[in-house]
């Protein structure tokens, strides 16, 4: 299983970018699947995730509102919309899967399959 996202670059603050994420050998259609993210110097943080359905999404507070996590036709990517972004959002981004229909939560060692992350810079 390969899981690959796309989609990351260069934006001003308050500016809009779209990630990508999707799988090899695996379809994501019966599997939660999460965003994370990792600043230079800190952990790696929950972002957002998504049920295999689509019906059920999470966010961390601090992307609240101005993140959205959604599936793709056929459920086969799952796309993080970033809008309103700042230089704290600067960060690579990794998608993660489940071996679980539901999100097993914020803690990254309850996701299964990661991928190799996009970076994401905010300039002010």
């Amino acid at each position: 299983v390969q899981v690959v996202e796309s989609g990351g670059g260069l934006v001003q603050a308050g500016g809009s970018l779209r990630l990508s994420c999707a799988a090899s050998r695996f379809t994501f259609s019966n599997n939660a699947v999460g965003w994370f993210r990792q600043a230079p110097g800190k952990e790696r943080e929950f972002v957002a995730a998504i049920d295999w359905r689509g019906q059920s999404t999470s966010y961390a507070d601090s992307v609240k509102g101005r993140f959205t996590v959604s599936r793709g036709g056929a459920k086969s990517t799952v796309d993080l919309q970033m809008n309103s972004l700042s230089p704290d959002d600067t960060a690579r981004y990794y998608c993660a899967a489940s071996i679980r229909s539901y999100s097993p939560g914020s803690d990254s060692r309850n996701w299964r399959y990661w991928g190799q992350g996009t970076l994401v810079t905010v300039s002010s």
